[in-house]
């Protein structure tokens, strides 16, 4: 298929307008991060004080995905991000305040990316609730590879202009950037149609949070594959993510030697997204899980002493299996599960993604002083093809899932439990999402 036609999801207005915004705000949060560390060594701090700081952005992100899933239903996807930004530009600049009044002080830099992240767990589930609203149902998928592409390429591009402008400027100037291109954000999102905007209204917030995991838990597939991917997280990339820079240091050139194999992982994930475009493989599922094979690669590089030409090849190509997992998980979801369930669905699923991440970070070092290196990297290795085995004897995996109708969306694959349902208004919650049908709400 010609690349014009691959990219006709760019002819559609509203994801147009979305797309230029939410890239410029992608490529400012990927500078924010480099320009954040240097400024608190900078200031005079060290690892300690540079470890409450990311730890401050990390714990609020995770701990109120949840709730950010609630918001994003209750407010509407479009209002919901308007208002992250809004906050997000502003905890910018407060941070770039605080750094030019000279030695700041580290309770105030964590209380400021507290509320960065915070504000980040309420856009994230509201993200994937609103692209199916701004691109037609025949092109939510290339939808998805473009942003796809576009994470992968900020996440490359973003730490080498952080590096340059703040040895050319300084830390704040960057960071002036990043709240500059959440207002380009804002733009664009100001910009698309307000019909998209009104939200589901539901009886409180916690039981809006009870309907959210009902209608999660009730579709075996979704909780396996998000059981698979926090277990890789665990497992996997947790463990290869700290000791991959022990062994660069050892035998593969450093820092350097890491940096190329990191920015061929970005590659590839550019790679994978672009052969994504245009492309409706016929059992979604199956092709995503068969690419998370990709993941074992890397880790199996370095526990069998691989070289680094080898470590890079095995990175490109867990870049592009990650791409080509990522747009297929996504688009199946935003087809499955209806439009006023998906910013809690969303929540659920990147909470349990995401929740054992910091325990994987912290617990790399201790247990490969226990069992050695290669024993932590190539456990990893050997559970990821594992872990794909069992998720493959998954029926919705292999044979794919119902095309949902006109009128809604299909009957989830495992009843309700008992104690989920109350008589009289306070019905079902997937019987009363059937009644919200009709509305276009995010």
């Amino acid at each position: 298929m010609p690349l014009d036609q691959r990219l006709a999801v760019m002819r559609e207005r509203d994801f147009r307008r979305f797309f230029f915004g939410y890239a410029t705000s992608l490529l400012g949060s990927a500078m924010t991060s480099i320009a954040l560390t240097f400024a608190v060594l900078e200031s005079g701090g060290g690892g300690t004080e540079l470890g409450w700081v990311l730890a401050a952005r990390i714990l609020p992100l995770v701990l109120m995905l949840l709730a950010g899933g609630v918001i994003s239903d209750r407010l509407g996807s479009r209002q919901a991000m308007l208002a992250a930004d809004a906050v997000r530009c502003l905890t910018q600049l407060g941070l770039v305040a605080v750094l030019l009044d000279g030695r700041p002080r580290l309770w105030t830099l964590v209380a400021l990316v507290a509320l960065w992240g915070a504000a980040e767990a309420v856009f994230t589930p509201a993200l994937g609730a609103l692209v199916p609203h701004i691109v037609s149902r025949e092109a939510l998928s290339d939808a998805n590879a473009l942003l796809e592409i576009t994470r992968s390429a900020t996440a490359v591009a973003g730490p080498v202009l952080a590096g340059l402008l703040t040895a050319a400027l300084d830390a704040s100037a960057v960071l002036a950037l990043d709240a500059a291109s959440y207002a380009v954000s804002m733009v664009a999102l100001l910009l698309l149609p307000r019909a998209i905007s009104s939200g589901v209204t539901g009886p409180s917030f916690f039981g809006d949070l009870a309907e959210g995991w009902t209608e999660f838990r009730s579709r075996t597939w979704l909780w396996v594959i998000t059981a698979h991917v926090c277990l890789f997280n665990l497992f996997v990339w947790g463990p290869f993510l700290v000791l991959g820079p022990v062994i660069a240091e050892q035998r593969l050139g450093g820092a350097s030697g890491w940096g190329l194999a990191m920015a061929l992982y970005g590659g590839g994930a550019v790679a994978g997204g672009l052969v994504m475009l245009g492309r409706r493989p016929r059992r979604p599922l199956l092709v995503a899980t068969l690419a998370t094979v990709g993941w074992s690669l890397p880790s199996a590089a370095l526990a069998t002493g691989r070289s680094l030409p080898w470590i890079c090849g095995t990175t490109l190509i867990a870049g592009a299996g990650s791409a080509v997992c990522g747009t297929l998980y996504a688009t199946a979801t935003q087809r499955q599960v209806s439009p006023g369930m998906l910013a809690r669905v969303n929540a659920y699923a990147s909470f349990g993604a995401f929740v054992l991440g910091p325990i994987a970070l912290a617990s790399a070092g201790p247990v490969s002083a226990l069992v050695g290196t290669s024993g932590v990297l190539g456990f990893g290795a050997v559970w990821q093809i594992a872990a794909v085995a069992v998720v493959l004897t998954l029926p919705a995996i292999r044979r794919g899932l119902p095309d949902p109708s006109p009128e809604g969306v299909p009957e989830p694959d495992s009843a309700p439990g008992p104690g989920l349902c109350a008589p009289g208004p306070r019905r079902c919650a997937l019987f009363r999402v059937s009644t919200a049908r009709g509305r276009r709400s995010s």
